[in-house]
């Protein structure tokens, strides 16, 4: 099994999923031969706490993930420890942006370490919801300052990511381990600062690249939450013109273009070692990015451009191509991994530690949507928000839910765009009134919040004291043996290069010699 996630990648912006100006060829054939999911969701637009459902099977609020420094204890299960217990190997290359000592959290290896901070430096204040921590909140400098880099800070770290999957792959080919492997590849494209390499740019090249769709509405007509990200990103602080919304979008899809290539490239490695008929490879995102929809940048918001995005399960051998309406979110991710694994290699699944909150997405892969729930839960416990927010995408609507702020209800059939708010139609008054009680039924919002502000007193707290005098880092150090790599005067050079090699080549055999 191979999972290849994308950070801030919409599902918005892919061929697959109707963008007409974007290239992913390689992202757009993974969809025609596999399963699509065309409505798949975000646990969290935020990138901790996704990844948290993603790993866990839980939403955020079960498992603590709430924000970028939400910690996650080592006895939380998570996919990797399951499919351990499973006889699999399990591997990460990339970010899952961890914090806490426990960089591993169930993986047997890790080759890379990560992109993002382990420790609790970036604790939002939901006592002071409206002061703006300029630190390490987003600004619009991404956006300004988009256009063409040689290398970048994250340009370094996905060339190591993908090259380190690479030799993943091929490790396993040539090894003697006969466990069957699954792998994370977690780049950090395309996410901003929207700055792509030359090659990348010059693919759109004469294209005429759109506008957003929804312009920046005025500020009696912004909802809430969106008026609240406008100071959380200080869009205020800065005029943009149409040419550097373009230059922003050019870049963005550059990298998705980057993304794509890297996918190809995993894609032919698999081929080569003869891996891949056998290996179910998995496409799919943390979270979105609003690309200027509604004047915003970034993520943090229920809207599609920031909550959806893609979910591909690609298996040659096992499921036909189809596309599947049926909303589905990460949290479905686990469960689905431990049928695959069940079905594959026919062990035992484990008895569960904590219950799941996600379901299988295999029925729905082999086109059985009979006793499928059609529904997908977003949770939003991080900045920009004093008070826990919920969206219950069911079926064609969306509800969104927030104590401090009015509802909110779209039709995404008839009004894809979210223009058109139904919260207060008179015949939409009884699914109103149903999706407040599933919220209402899903979390108790003012208990929650209580435990999110004091969850986020005790980090700030334990992160003022681990600061002073000498600060011990818990970022992944990736270890190697160069004792036991390529050619040492303890290894028998020839048994050596032959086990090396893949595929291996026809038996030596010398003349007998005196």
């Amino acid at each position: 099994m191979l999972i290849v996630m994308a950070d801030q990648l919409t599902a918005l912006a892919l061929g697959c999923y109707g963008h007409r100006e974007v290239k992913s060829p390689h992202i757009n054939r993974l969809a025609e031969e596999g399963v699509l999911f065309e409505s798949a969701y975000s646990s969290s637009p935020l990138c901790t706490p996704a990844r948290y459902a993603f790993m866990t099977g839980q939403h955020v609020s079960s498992c603590g993930g709430y924000d970028n420094a939400a910690y996650l204890p080592a006895t939380m299960p998570t996919f990797a420890h399951y499919l351990r217990l499973m006889g699999y190997k399990t591997c990460l290359s990339g970010k899952m942006h961890f914090v806490g000592p426990d960089q591993l959290h169930g993986f047997e290896e890790r080759v890379t370490t990560d992109i993002y901070p382990a420790d609790f430096g970036w604790v939002p204040d939901w006592t002071r919801p409206d002061e703006r921590i300029d630190f390490w909140y987003h600004n619009m400098s991404s956006v300004k300052q988009a256009g063409v880099a040689a290398i970048t800070n994250q340009l370094a770290y996905d060339d190591e990511v993908g090259q380190a999957a690479q030799r993943v792959i091929y490790d396993h080919a040539r090894g003697t381990d006969g466990r069957p492997l699954c792998m994370v590849t977690s780049f950090i494209h395309p996410h901003d600062p929207y700055a792509t390499r030359q090659k990348y740019w010059d693919l759109y090249e004469g294209v005429d690249l759109s506008l957003p769709t929804v312009s920046r509405p005025p500020a009696d007509q912004q909802d809430a939450h969106n008026r609240r990200l406008e100071k959380v990103i200080a869009l205020d602080a800065v005029d943009l013109s149409y040419e550097e919304i373009r230059n922003a979008r050019r870049a963005y899809y550059g990298n998705v273009s980057y993304i794509d290539e890297w996918l190809g490239s995993l894609q032919e490695t698999l081929h080569e070692c003869g891996m891949s008929e056998n290996t179910t490879l998995i496409f799919t995102a943390d979270h979105g990015d609003m690309l200027g929809e509604f004047g915003l940048w970034y993520k943090m918001s229920f809207r599609e451009w920031s909550c959806r995005i893609p979910m591909i399960v690609n298996c040659p051998n096992r499921f036909t191509s189809r596309k599947v309406q049926n909303p589905v979110a990460q949290v479905d991710v686990l469960p689905t991994l431990l049928d695959l694994a069940y079905e594959s290699t026919g062990a035992t699944i484990p008895e569960l530690i904590d219950p799941l909150q996600g379901r299988s997405m295999l029925p729905l892969c082999d086109g059985d949507a009979a006793n499928d729930p059609d529904c997908a839960i977003s949770e939003y416990l991080a900045e920009g928000t004093g008070a826990p927010m919920l969206m219950i995408r069911r079926g064609r609507y969306k509800f969104i839910s927030c104590p401090t702020d009015p509802d909110q209800l779209f039709d995404l059939e008839a009004d894809p765009n979210e223009l058109n708010n139904l919260a207060n139609a008179p015949e939409q008054s009884e699914r109103l009134a149903n999706f407040r009680a599933e919220a209402a039924s899903h979390w108790d919002a003012e208990a929650l919040r209580e435990t999110v502000i004091r969850d986020q007193q005790r980090r700030r707290r334990i992160h003022a004291a681990l600061c002073v005098g000498r600060y011990q880092s818990w970022d992944f150090q990736p270890t190697r043996d160069a004792s036991s790599e390529y050619t040492r005067s303890h290894l028998v050079l020839t048994q050596f290069d032959l086990t090396s090699r893949f595929p291996r080549p026809k038996p030596f055999v010398p003349k007998t010699t005196e």
